[in-house]
């Protein structure tokens, strides 16, 4: 039976990584209010997306080194309400310095909860001893469709910026304040003083992260291209309606969502390196239908597998860097005090997640920029292909999530009774 502190900090975490799912849907879906609010002109509003994603990676880079000392759940207890509050500021401004100051502290802030959000699940993970990460991840999907939808309401009633952010930032800000006390973080207040020191020092080569890094870009790459392009693909290449070219986005975060939800029990059955050969397989197919469709349902068809597909990509790949921080830790590892040894494997296990987080926003920052600049040189059916390539390179890689053999995918995931903590709890 699972420990109900590990029951009550998956449920914690899970309602984090919804907050996200909606403050970012919030921000994105809204970009052009935003730009008519402020006046930015089409030829400065890139460089407002492209600082975003930026500076994201630098707020990741400075959360690996901030939970050498902190304790990750205190990161992601207190950075949540910054990202709600600076999307307040982007929507309550009135010049063009104040939103690109609110914007800038958004990037930051998003960039240290992704990360953080993420250690916490790697952790969580390997407390459990099976497949949890994809389920994480469901729950940030099921929060996106919520505030796109939340968006859409706001847009439909011609709602104010800050009468649409408002109330959703009055709930969920006290909301995610009080489920932090539930979140879990074995043994890192016991050693942070241990680990600013020694553990986190080591980290995990880069030699064994790149391929994950790699998959990570893919994968972003892939998401950016639906994200940013399938309107526009539909209504221009496929011919559809302005109302009917809506309906890829949706389709794919909706099926997103599904393969999300139930990626986990894969995992447990076949193996993580099973199920992300399948998801690239089936990301592939799906950018194969979309460049050859003959209209816009079978389009549609195309961007629905795709959501099927790229889901189990990005949770799994964060797994995997934390499987091969124990790899890393085992290797490197000598006799000595054992909570000192736990300390030091999860400073690895933090700061791979860190530096794998940084390849997310390169993946999104190269994403859309190429799939547009071929689609305008080239045609956008031929540019469609360039991300089933470059999905299908993750099957070269697949053998970094872990051992084929291996029905729960990594070295962490553990069909057995595993001890956490100092009480020897049995999950």
């Amino acid at each position: 039976m699972t420990d109900p502190r590990l029951r009550h900090g998956r449920a914690s975490l899970a309602f984090s990584f919804f907050s996200q799912g909606v403050a970012f849907a919030l921000l994105v879906t809204r970009i052009p209010a935003i730009q008519e609010r402020y006046g930015i002109s089409d030829a400065l509003l890139p460089l407002f997306l492209a600082a975003v994603p930026i500076l994201a990676g630098v707020g990741s880079v400075l959360t690996e080194r901030l939970v050498r000392r902190t304790p990750v759940s205190t990161v992601l207890r207190w950075v949540q309400p910054v990202v709600f509050l600076s999307l307040l500021g982007v929507a309550a401004g009135d010049e063009i310095w104040q939103v690109a100051g609110a914007l800038g502290v958004f990037g930051l802030s998003v960039g240290a909860l992704d990360a953080s959000m993420n250690m916490l699940g790697v952790s969580l993970q390997r407390a459990y001893g099976r497949s949890i990460m994809l389920g994480f991840h469901a729950a940030y999907s099921l929060g996106g469709i919520i505030g796109a939808s939340l968006a859409w309401a706001g847009a439909h009633w011609d709602l104010a910026l800050v009468v649409s952010y408002l109330p959703v930032v009055l709930v969920l800000v006290p909301a995610a304040l009080a489920g932090s006390r539930w979140y879990v973080d074995a043994r890192r207040a016991e050693v942070v003083e241990d680990r600013g020191q020694g553990a986190a020092a080591g980290g995990v080569p880069f030699r064994m992260l790149l391929p994950l890094c790699l998959v990570m870009t893919f994968a972003y790459i892939g998401d950016s291209t639906v994200s940013n392009w399938s309107a526009k693909y539909l209504q221009d290449v496929l011919r559809s309606s302005e109302e009917l070219a809506t309906v890829p986005y949706n389709a794919y975060m909706v099926t997103t969502l599904i393969g999300r939800a139930v990626g986990d029990l894969g995992v447990r059955r076949f193996g993580a390196v099973a199920v992300v050969r399948g998801g690239a397989v089936l990301a592939a197919a799906g950018f194969g239908v979309v460049a050859v469709a003959p209209g816009a349902w079978i389009g549609i068809l195309g961007f629905t597998l795709l959501g099927l597909g790229l889901c189990v990509l990005v949770p799994q790949t964060f797994a995997a860097a934390g499987r091969h921080a124990e790899q890393s830790h085992a290797e490197h590892s000598h006799a000595g005090d054992k909570d000192a040894g736990e300390s030091d494997s999860t400073g690895r296990s933090d700061a791979a997640v860190a530096r794998l987080n940084v390849f997310n926003y390169v993946g999104f920052l190269i994403g859309s920029p190429l799939v547009g600049a071929l689609g305008d040189a080239w045609s956008y059916r031929w540019a469609m292909l360039v991300p089933m390539v470059l999905v299908l390179v993750t099957l070269v890689y697949a053998r970094s999530f872990g051992d084929g053999t291996a029905r729960y995918g990594g070295g962490h995931e553990r069909p057995r009774v595993v001890d956490v903590g100092r009480g020897g709890n049995e999950v």
